[in-house]
């Protein structure tokens, strides 16, 4: 395969050459893909977006490291190569988790290789990856009164004050990820399962996950639908801009990013929490937690959060680390 028909594939895979038009593919095209090195075929074979990325940046990495210029170039590589890296990153100073995912990700891509018989072995299987001290969750979550505070504090009255207590209730009661609010559509929040109103979520992967409404967040929801208007436009964006900004449509669905940045960094600060202690995942973090400290069943809450590993699951796990069992209430002089 000539390095024009590589960058053609290159391209086709990581959507450079994407068009929301329908339109069919040109000569090149069609001999690219054709050609198409399975390297490039395991990125295809990523779902999602951020998961790709992530590991577009580990693997483009490993190769500036070692020196490959070509996909094909995975070949040569000995487990005398990946041992150089994991050393060069552990002399970075990355976390543990870091260097973890990075061989992870290298792995994941042999493992690949292997299966189309690219490859004749994996030369990641059997390095020792950094032990992880402890599956506690970085992400803090927030305390039972702070949550209470960030619900109550959207206007009741105005459009984007119905619409930000709606998102906040999902988030909190729901524990979804922001990219999967934002897939939802009007007719995803009341789906009908046994009587009982779910959500239907489009997670990672592809996989979709049925999650009981909350009884709270379904009035929200049913309240800033009302005041918006497009209830019963069922296969438009649930969560919408509530003014256009730069000619941007109002029927198109919040991104992830203004999900964070315009309603929960918001709220948090208008509570007089600072942003930089809580991340992307923090009402996240906040609903697993909180759900684990109220006796739910763990397995339970992994299916809920649409977790494939259980191990993932028991990162909010903090049960055992309750501030008001420690011994020093206890304690008397």
């Amino acid at each position: 395969m000539n390095t024009s028909d590589t960058s053609v594939a290159t391209g086709l895979v990581l959507g450079e050459f994407s068009d929301t038009r329908v339109s069919l593919l040109t000569d090149a095209q069609f001999q690219g893909l054709a050609n198409m090195p399975p390297e490039l075929e395991w990125f295809a074979s990523i779902e999602s977006v951020n998961s790709r990325r992530a590991y577009k940046n580990d693997i483009a990495g490993f190769m500036a490291f070692v020196g490959i210029a070509a996909p094909e170039e995975f070949r040569v590589i000995t487990r005398a190569h990946v041992l150089a890296w994991r050393k060069s990153l552990e002399a970075q100073l990355l976390s543990g988790a870091t260097v973890r995912r990075k061989l992870a990700a290298l792995a994941s891509l042999y493992e690949f290789l292997c299966d189309r018989n690219a490859v004749t072995h994996n030369p990641v299987k059997g390095v020792k990856r950094p032990r992880v001290d402890t599956y506690e969750g970085k992400t803090p979550a927030l305390g039972d009164h702070q949550a209470r505070d960030l619900l109550a504090k959207p206007s009741k009255t105005t459009l984007k004050g119905l619409r930000d207590r709606a998102i906040l209730s999902v988030l909190l009661f729901h524990a979804l990820r922001r990219e999967e609010l934002t897939k939802l559509r009007v007719k995803d929040f009341n789906v009908q399962r046994g009587g009982v109103p779910h959500l239907l979520v489009r997670g990672k992967g592809g996989k979709t996950r049925y999650v009981p409404t909350h009884p709270a967040t379904l009035g929200l929801i049913t309240d800033y639908l009302a005041k918006a208007g497009h209830c019963e436009d069922l296969e438009g964006a649930l969560f919408r801009p509530v003014k256009s900004n730069r000619g941007g449509s109002l029927e198109a669905a919040l991104t992830a990013n203004g999900v964070y940045a315009s309603v929960v960094c918001k709220y948090l600060g208008d509570i007089g929490i600072h942003q930089e202690l809580f991340g992307p995942h923090a009402l996240r973090a906040t609903a697993a937690t909180n759900a684990l400290l109220h006796n739910a069943d763990i397995a339970k809450v992994q299916e809920w959060l649409g977790h494939a590993n259980i191990q993932t699951t028991r990162i909010y796990d903090r049960r055992s680390m309750r501030p008001e069992d420690s011994p020093t209430f206890v304690v008397r002089y």
